[in-house]
């Protein structure tokens, strides 16, 4: 199993048609709060976090780690993609000993509608392909979450299985190595 390292993080800034994809800097601290703070941005991820409980642990350069992409919009941070690896501890796998690479993402609601997700997301899922080389990625939502699964679809990941966990039934999926983004 492929861990990212040196070889492979940092990348170079990926660039899409109106995004980039970069590592994180002391600049993006304010948004990575607003981020976790937001009421909207919580709602499928266990609720926001007090604004105050973040301004102290949120670290001067927040995010600064193997598989934590800033998403940049006209040079102002609007979202974070995150590929980790899936603990063997948690519920939904596609391999027995667990650890596949998980992918994530949030973004600031003014940033929802506009396709912003599905171009960066898209854009990582491509670099993981190629830093990653034959490995399934998966991704786990609230099955409540309609956005969140639409884009799951049209980003290739097909429905695994579902289960409960964390109060709420979640749709768990993979992505297999080769599937392209519609």
């Amino acid at each position: 199993m492929t861990e990212l390292g040196p070889d492979t993080w940092p990348p170079a800034p990926i660039r899409t048609e109106r995004l980039v994809l970069r590592e994180s800097g002391a600049r993006d601290r304010a948004t990575f709060i607003e981020l976790f703070a937001s009421p909207e941005v919580g709602t499928y991820i266990g609720g926001a976090r007090p604004r105050d409980e973040l301004e102290r642990a949120v670290p001067e350069v927040p995010g600064q780690r193997p598989g934590c992409f800033v998403v940049e919009l006209d040079g102002a941070m609007i979202g974070m993609i995150t590929l980790d690896r899936r603990g063997a501890d948690r519920r939904g796998h596609v391999r027995p000993e667990g650890g596949e690479a998980e992918f994530g993402y949030l973004f600031l609601p003014q940033a929802w509608g506009r396709g912003y997700a599905a171009e960066a997301c898209a854009a990582a899922l491509e670099w993981s392909a190629a830093a990653l080389p034959g490995e399934p990625v998966v991704l786990s939502t609230q099955s409540a979450n309609e956005r969140a699964m639409r884009l799951a679809a049209k980003l290739g990941f097909t429905e695994v299985e579902r289960f409960e966990e964390w109060g709420a039934e979640q749709w768990f999926g993979v992505r297999h190595p080769g599937t392209p983004a519609d």
